[in-house]
């Protein structure tokens, strides 16, 4: 491969990977096992049977669950701590394909992982917003084209490097002015729903009797019936 076209590649498995692990792993090894992309030694193992059935397996899994409002945000939760390393390893793994040393492989190995969080924390801040919408429609469109961008981009980033690595700018751009504007968002959801369960524990508060105010009532009532036993 030409260098660019490694570059794109790496950079583009590790976007892809922020997105959607298990369709990058399935389409990098489908690709390979088509003869349309050689992969560096150590990625090899990305065009091992075993390795596509379990990216197909868990990618079915992950296509439901991430088109339920509410359990997706708990799927990208949990995810956090699979698709950013997994993405800075494709990415180091990538780099070999430059013939680079153990220096720049690192460096690859930091900047994959840094790309690979970007998109994650863009898509998982993205879809808790969708998730306050009361329909379901929202959350399917936005599901189905995360799984379409992956496709595309790594499509696009092996046959034309030099447009993809022009798109990953204009994403990183578009990241910078959105992501402060997510997390804004995010806090006033935050700050909503605190809110919400303090009216609900004052209120309920506010309605049960306290201790004394029981105490009154038991008295009272004991009190008068006391009164009527005496003649």
């Amino acid at each position: 491969m030409e260098p660019v076209q490694t570059l794109s590649l790496m950079l583009g498995t590790a976007w892809a990977s922020g997105i959607n692990l298990y369709a990058a792993v399935f389409v990098l090894g489908y690709l390979a096992n088509t003869g349309g992309l050689t992969l560096p030694p150590s990625l090899e193992i990305l065009s091992d049977p075993l390795v596509m059935v379990a990216a197909g397996l868990m990618y079915c899994v992950e296509f439901f669950a991430d088109k339920t409002p509410g359990v997706d945000t708990g799927w990208d939760a949990i995810h956090t701590f699979i698709r950013i390393p997994a993405g800075a390893v494709l990415a180091a793994g990538m780099a070999q394909g430059l013939d680079i040393g153990p220096a720049a492989q690192f460096a690859a190995f930091l900047v994959g992982g840094g790309l690979a969080a970007t998109s994650h924390l863009t898509k998982a801040g993205t879809r808790v917003l969708i998730n306050t919408s009361p329909e379901p429609f929202s959350n399917w469109t936005a599901s189905v084209a995360e799984d379409l961008a992956v496709i595309g981009g790594l499509w696009t980033a092996l046959h034309h490097p030099g447009l993809f690595l022009g798109l990953l700018v204009v994403f990183l751009v578009l990241v910078a002015w959105l992501l402060p504007k997510i997390w804004r968002a995010l806090k006033r959801l935050a700050r909503a729903i605190g809110d919400f369960f303090g009216r609900r524990r004052r209120s309920a508060t506010e309605e049960a009797p306290s201790g004394s105010s029981r105490r009154d009532i038991l008295k009272a009532l004991y009190q008068d019936a006391d009164k009527e036993r005496r003649p």
